[in-house]
């Protein structure tokens, strides 16, 4: 189990993922757009973020670093776009980092089914770390 960094961008992500590409030479990333996600009538996305990257990952040097665009409607505060992202087939594991990190931090998103994962969440730690728990499986590819 690793812990990734994940970097966030205020609408150029897919420029600087394929600079982040060409200089560290990697493979051309696979990039989701937030035009790829799943429809979701509780949540619709706002007009013109279609295009917005949702998700990329570089492998650089052996260290997965993963980009998205912020979400539509989130504000964007350089300097703060960086969080640690920890990815386990464990689901017992997934939960207990969940619930050890949150104490005395705040929820961003409970642990939840996604499109991408059986179970992810997303907090700050007491320590104003950004952290973003996922579970990892073979039936949900991403």
């Amino acid at each position: 189990m690793a812990v990734d960094v994940y970097i966030n961008f205020n609408g150029n992500c897919r420029e600087a993922v394929e600079f982040y590409a060409e200089v560290f030479g990697t493979e051309k990333p696979k990039i989701m757009t937030y035009g790829d996600v799943p429809p979701n009538p509780e949540h619709s996305l706002p007009e013109g973020s279609e295009d917005l990257v949702m998700h990329a990952r570089l492998n650089i040097r052996g260290s997965n670093f993963m980009f998205s665009d912020v979400p539509p409607g989130t504000r964007f505060v350089a300097g703060n776009n960086i969080s640690l992202s920890i990815s386990s087939r464990d689901l017992d594991e997934v939960k207990s980092l969940f619930h050890k990190l949150k104490e005395g931090g705040t929820v961003g998103m409970e642990l939840q089914e996604t499109f991408w994962s059986k179970c992810y969440g997303n907090l700050t730690d007491k320590f104003g770390i950004e952290w973003q728990v996922n579970h990892e499986s073979d039936d949900i590819k991403m």
